[in-house]
């Protein structure tokens, strides 16, 4: 399950890079990453 997570988080963060990059797309692409964020941290939680 953790790897998932770490999975989800690097796809949203090079998602968020692309689109903050590439494209402007407002705050979508802000969500992506804080969604990643949480995910991360989750991860980072559960882990310990």
């Amino acid at each position: 399950m953790r790897s998932i997570l770490y999975i989800i988080a690097v796809i949203l963060v090079i998602g968020w890079a692309i689109g903050f990059l590439g494209y402007q797309a407002g705050g979508i692409i802000h969500i992506l990453l804080v969604i990643a964020l949480i995910s991360f941290l989750l991860g980072m939680i559960r882990r310990a």
